[in-house]
């Protein structure tokens, strides 16, 4: 493989070093904030399956609520329209699990009001889990061959529609929050020091879309010098 394709000056090693850390650091910051809000307990006493069903109910909103495993994967399925919680947050009544619950409640409002930033997230989704799979393999075989040194070119095309995704991705998540707080606290559900609890929660998830997005918008500059070495 071409030497360039690891690196080879300094602007590209130390992109890819701010490319594992940034991630990195934002993936500790979210699981230490989660942990300490999941010891606290709320003072309503709402699990998160309670707080999620009084939220849509507040919002005209009737869909399913299931239970997952695992911690931290919740998430809202806009094509069969249900709301997901995992085991940390369904049955537990902590601020953290108030949070997330009420974030994920943020998506299927999002949903039902026809919010402009998931609407064109979801339009794109096909094509980015298309283009996620064939860029690196394009620019790898690109690299190796001279004579297919044009796959390159298009490998870097797709991953910037992944960029793009994970760009968009940003005001999705950030507006999910916004109103997740706006019905915690018009609703009573939490006092208002339990409330600074929760925008910590959500505001330390919302540091990971941030990460993801940069080490991306990086990993496409990094190609991009790539290729243009490539070309000199």
């Amino acid at each position: 493989m071409p030497y360039y394709y690891w690196g080879g000056d300094s602007k590209l090693l130390w992109i890819t070093l701010i490319m594992m850390i940034i991630p990195l650091y934002a993936s500790m910051k979210v699981q230490n904030t989660f942990q300490l809000y999941s010891k606290k307990r709320t003072l309503a006493g709402y699990t998160g399956e309670e707080v999620a069903r009084r939220i849509l109910a507040i919002n005209n909103i009737n869909i399913p609520i299931q239970p997952v495993r695992g911690s931290m994967t919740d998430f809202y399925d806009p094509i069969n329209k249900a709301l997901a919680l995992s085991q940390t947050v369904y049955g537990v009544d902590s601020i953290a699990a108030v949070g997330v619950a009420a974030h994920e409640c943020g998506h299927a409002i999002q949903d039902a009001r026809d919010y402009a930033f998931l609407r064109f997230r979801h339009s794109i989704y096909p094509l980015t889990n298309f283009a996620s799979r064939l860029s690196m393999p394009l620019i790898f075989l690109g690299l190796v061959f001279s004579t297919m040194s044009f796959l390159v070119d298009f490998g870097i095309i797709l991953f910037a529609i992944t960029t793009l995704f994970a760009i968009v991705t940003l005001p999705v998540e950030f507006n999910a929050s916004k109103r997740a707080l706006a019905t915690l606290e018009s609703s009573g559900i939490l006092t208002s020091e339990e409330l600074v609890g929760a925008k910590k929660v959500l505001d330390a998830a919302a540091l990971t879309y941030v990460a993801a997005a940069m080490a991306s918008i990086l990993s496409l500059v990094r190609l991009i010098m790539i290729s243009n070495r490539r070309d000199d």
